[in-house]
């Protein structure tokens, strides 16, 4: 087996010929990737679901939109909390990811966590590859990969972020930024 170099914090960002309709532009930070498999949030899907109807102790602490975003199609049952907390110590409660961005334990009191975290988002389900399934995809040219970004995590308008972290790439990257959204309209 070959050696899986890790993604972890890095971004997916789906090419316009990902095909499946649950990656449709995508922006899929990567939680955790080894040679075990691979785990990850879509950033870019809101529901329509308010943090406080699920979760009410951490509502005041979710940014803005305040809803719930469907962090893929497995597990949709279950949570997961995103939250970037600067600095180099994290609360009780929050385990570092990369970076500043880390996932909040949502069994936790959130006032063990409220003075730290500088940005959190609830996710329902999560997006997952088997070992080697999301090298596959790489290979098959399904996705981009690019650095995260604090900000990334908290982005003031979903429906935007493929095309801004597109274009905040300093490569031909950010001219995919323009692609449209049906390519057989022009």
């Amino acid at each position: 087996m070959t050696e899986v170099s890790s993604l972890t914090g890095r971004l997916l960002v789906a090419t316009p010929a990902l095909a499946d309709p649950n990656f449709d532009r995508a922006v899929v930070l990567l939680l955790d990737h080894d040679e075990q498999g691979s785990l990850g949030v879509v950033l870019n899907r809101p529901t329509p679901v308010v943090v406080g109807d699920i979760l009410l102790p951490w509502a005041a602490l979710a940014g803005d939109p305040g809803v719930v975003f469907q962090g893929g199609p497995v597990g949709l049952d279950s949570a997961l909390g995103v939250a970037v907390i600067p600095g180099d110590e994290g609360p009780l409660g929050w385990r570092r990811v990369h970076g500043a961005i880390g996932l909040v334990d949502l069994e936790a009191p959130p006032e063990l966590l409220a003075s730290a975290l500088g940005s959190l988002r609830i996710f329902a389900g999560y997006s997952g590859w088997g070992p080697g399934q999301l090298e596959e995809e790489l290979g098959e040219g399904a996705w981009y990969v690019v650095e995260s970004e604090p900000g990334d995590i908290s982005f003031p308008d979903p429906a935007r972020l493929w095309r801004a972290v597109l274009r905040r790439q300093r490569s031909e990257l950010a001219m995919v930024a323009t692609y449209p959204d049906d390519p057989s309209l022009n």
